[in-house]
């Protein structure tokens, strides 16, 4: 009987990506890795869902002990579909990543990513998304395989609180100083679409902005500490409820 744990990856940046072939290799270490991805990138994709298409699962070379497989769907697709159909059971842990590109702040809204990592925790797996702020498919993450592997080892032992998952992110261009656990910075997007127009002059739109950082200075946040060169880990609660304040609510309401 295999005892080693089952790693199920995913991510938002398709199969083909490096960032997941690398968390794949790290994970390994621990335990049989599946990794079941979009066959396209799907960044922004949040915690969409393919309701009015047929999802179609594709079988790629195993590489390493690895399988690969992609999904034609988004990345809570890919978790969903390999819950249903690929997996023989619940995996003892789910990473999503390593996203090319931040999820820091407000990004872990919008993330693909961390759509995938919410739907593991929602599904009570141990779920973590990595991402390193590079765009680049040509981003070095080889100054993060230590820090990788350890909080996957901490998080196989230990497991995560209920309701818990993690979003962690690693700043581009060096070995990080070390991780601190911090909070999602307040911050917006400001100017998000450039304005075009076709040879026609039809206009159109392309997403772009700046982030705002709202509170650049509180180094209880995880854009500060990115800013210093340290990799940062904020606990996620996929429950939005707003608990504290159903009375003031009421008394709007009622």
């Amino acid at each position: 009987m295999n005892n080693r744990p089952l790693i199920f990856i995913t991510n938002d940046d398709g199969i083909h990506a490096p960032g997941i072939k690398y968390l794949a290799g790290i994970a390994s270490q621990f335990g049989d890795v599946i990794v079941g991805a979009p066959d396209t990138p799907q960044s922004g994709k949040s915690s969409a869902l393919t309701v009015n298409a047929p999802l179609e699962v594709n079988t790629h070379p195993s590489v390493d002990g690895i399988q690969y497989y992609s999904i034609t769907g988004t990345p809570v697709d890919c978790v969903k579909v390999a819950m249903h159909a690929i997996l023989d059971r619940k995996p003892d842990i789910l990473l999503s990543g390593i996203n090319h590109g931040s999820n820091a702040a407000v990004n872990n809204i919008y993330s693909g990513t961390m759509g995938a990592t919410m739907e593991g925790c929602l599904l009570g797996i141990p779920s973590i998304g990595f991402s390193l702020l590079d765009h680049s498919m040509k981003a070095d993450f080889q100054p993060l395989g230590q820090f990788v592997s350890d909080i996957i080892s901490r998080v196989l032992a230990s497991g995560l609180p209920q309701d818990i998952c993690l979003n962690v992110n690693f700043p581009a261009g060096c070995t990080p100083e070390g991780v601190k656990v911090v909070r999602a910075a307040r911050g917006h997007w400001s100017e998000e679409y450039a304005d075009y127009a076709t040879p026609h002059g039809k206009p159109f739109y392309w997403l772009t902005g700046t982030f705002i950082n709202e509170e650049p200075d509180n180094s209880d946040t995880d854009e500060y500490w990115l800013a210093r060169n340290y990799g940062t880990i904020v606990p996620i609660r996929p429950d939005q409820t707003a608990g504290d304040k159903i009375n003031d609510i009421k008394a709007i309401i009622d």
